[in-house]
């Protein structure tokens, strides 16, 4: 059965985001042992505690990966290939955060509270060794080279994740691509030379076997976690935190994942499995559809 065109999808997902949780309680939940990200659809609460602790599951894994994988935590040996790296990596000087540009992982609800904490006049409240620089939220690549090891060295380092088989979906309902069908729309990031920053895998966008990131913050959860995060890095929240529906956008896609996964070819499905095996070993995604199709080296070659 021909899947929904992107407008369709449009309007199913509205439809989703009223039903979804309902199939989702009526069902079992995917469940996969070691998935670290705590259950939003169980009513978690996430304690300052229980943050710490998950925080320190997800970079010990993040380590684990980086130890293995040589191919990710060598720096170029020149100065433009290293500045090459940064383009994804942005800072704000007036409360001392760096963070990477992920689409569809969170980043634009972080851009609303960075917003909302500049126009409540919010500064970091102890003084700091080093000269705060006053310029406007910008790219990392755009400072010089001492200005950005001074940064790398002591501004709090955001990572936001997501599950990327969701951030696919993300791109292809927000329009990206010129194929009406997700499938097409597959093949077209499949055999894409140069990976858009959209579908562009976290590990290769964020570098984060190269930038020790302080926080990895889990799409789904970014309320509870983003709440910590603020009070951990001196900073306020409560009332500053805008709403959020990541944690329903969350559910919503765990059931529209099974909707369009089957769309695409047992082909397709280990080549975005290999082409995404870097985010799947690094980050706790193993609920993903994409965890259950390992590639090999027959079915991928290029």
């Amino acid at each position: 059965m021909r899947f929904l065109p992107r407008l369709g999808l449009s309007a199913a997902l509205a439809i989703a985001a009223f039903l979804g949780w309902r199939l989702l309680l009526r069902s079992p939940a995917r469940r996969h042992g070691g998935d670290l990200a705590p259950k939003a659809e169980e009513g978690f609460t996430l304690t300052l505690d229980t943050f710490l602790h998950v925080q320190q599951l997800r970079k010990r894994r993040l380590r684990a990966f980086c130890s293995r994988e040589s191919k990710v935590t060598t720096a170029p040996s020149s100065r433009d290939e290293r500045a090459s790296l940064l383009p994804s990596l942005r800072v704000n000087t007036r409360l001392d955060l760096l963070y990477c540009q992920v689409p569809s992982a969170g980043v634009e609800e972080w851009h609303q509270l960075l917003e909302k904490l500049e126009e409540e006049n919010v500064t970091l409240p102890v003084l700091l060794p080093y000269r705060r620089l006053q310029a406007k939220e910008t790219r990392l690549s755009e400072f010089n080279q001492t200005e950005r090891k001074a940064m790398l060295g002591s501004y709090t380092k955001v990572l936001f994740v997501r599950d990327p088989f969701h951030r696919l979906i993300a791109t292809f309902l927000q329009g990206m691509g010129i194929n009406p069908s997700f499938s097409s729309f597959v093949q077209e990031v499949l055999d894409s030379t140069k990976k858009h920053e959209a579908w562009k895998p976290l590990v290769s966008l964020c570098q984060p076997c190269l930038v020790q990131y302080d926080y990895v913050v889990m799409f789904g959860f970014l309320r509870q976690e983003l709440g910590h995060l603020l009070h951990r890095a001196g900073l306020p929240a409560g009332s500053l935190l805008p709403e959020l529906t990541d944690s329903q956008v969350q559910w919503t896609y765990r059931w529209l994942s099974e909707q369009m996964f089957s769309e695409l070819s047992a082909q397709q499905k280990q080549q975005l499995s290999h082409f995404y095996r870097w985010d799947l070993a690094a980050f706790p995604f193993s609920s993903s559809f994409l965890a259950d199709h390992p590639s090999t080296a027959e079915t991928w070659q290029k």
